[in-house]
């Protein structure tokens, strides 16, 4: 290599190390660079481990910054929230599990086939049983499209519960507990199991009823902003993914917090 190369190579490594204040100025840097283009691949051959070392800290830089951004959106949306709960419909084709004056309601929105809300399922069911009579768990539709058996699981769900809306629990949790089995024959076997009536529920699934009441789930679950799943609120407070326990733990403290100075 000649003494040429080698002299400019030295301009950019000191470059790199140098710095605002070195003597290497900006013009010169861009005045070596113009005229001799391919140095910089010898730059980042020569100093590999430094640059990767500049990246990675730039990355984790960016990832601190950009969870910091998140939590910062997501304290003052639970704020808001406190002051003026995000409210979900509840009406009469509503499913509702506990009791109708329960201090705590949480509305879950939910896929049968989303890994995340087999997850979610398992935390609901902590919380209904840390809770007992003070929370009341509603839940609804949001089948995925890229879950090809969440849509047959959701419209067989509601069949049965057209049919029993209790027992319609009970498939609720087969489902969950069962999400590597999720298919025609599951579903059949589970309501023949729940001692209803298959042939109905087959029907049931593809009526316009059911039809409607998940169209209508998952669009106000889109209108309150939950893309994935699972979604939930608790008492209006939004919480977006398959959280743990102490998510929702420290929410009710907050709201506990919030009615004691009312």
């Amino acid at each position: 290599m000649s003494a040429t190369r080698l002299s400019l190579i030295a301009v950019l490594a000191a470059s790199l190390a140098a710095p605002a204040a070195a003597a290497v100025s900006k013009e010169q840097l861009q005045k070596t660079l113009e005229d001799n283009p391919d140095l910089v691949l010898d730059v980042l051959r020569s100093h590999h481990k430094e640059l990767m070392e500049i990246l990675n800290q730039a990355v984790q830089e960016e990832r601190e910054e950009q969870a910091k951004q998140e939590q910062a959106a997501q304290d003052k949306e639970i704020a808001d929230a406190l002051v003026h709960p995000i409210q979900a419909k509840i009406d009469a084709k509503t499913h509702i599990r506990g009791k109708e004056n329960a201090k705590y309601t949480l509305v879950e929105y939910s896929d049968f086939q989303c890994p995340y809300c087999g997850r979610a399922f398992l935390t609901v069911e902590e919380l209904r049983k840390k809770y007992g009579d003070q929370l009341r768990f509603i839940f609804k539709d949001k089948p995925l499209p890229m879950h090809p058996e969440a849509m047959p699981a959701a419209q067989w769900f509601e069949a049965v519960a057209l049919q029993s809306p209790q027992k319609a629990w009970q498939f609720h949790d087969k489902m969950f507990e069962n999400q590597d089995k999720l298919g025609l024959d599951f579903f059949k076997q589970t309501v023949k199991d729940l001692g209803l009536n298959v042939a109905k529920a087959q029907k049931d699934a593809q009526s316009k009823v059911v039809a409607d009441k998940i169209a209508a789930d998952v669009a106000e679950a889109e209108k309150l902003g939950f893309s994935g799943t699972p979604g939930f609120l608790l008492n209006g407070v939004p919480i977006r993914g398959a959280y743990p326990i102490d998510t929702f733990d420290s929410i009710i403290q907050r709201i506990n917090n919030k009615q004691a100075k009312n």
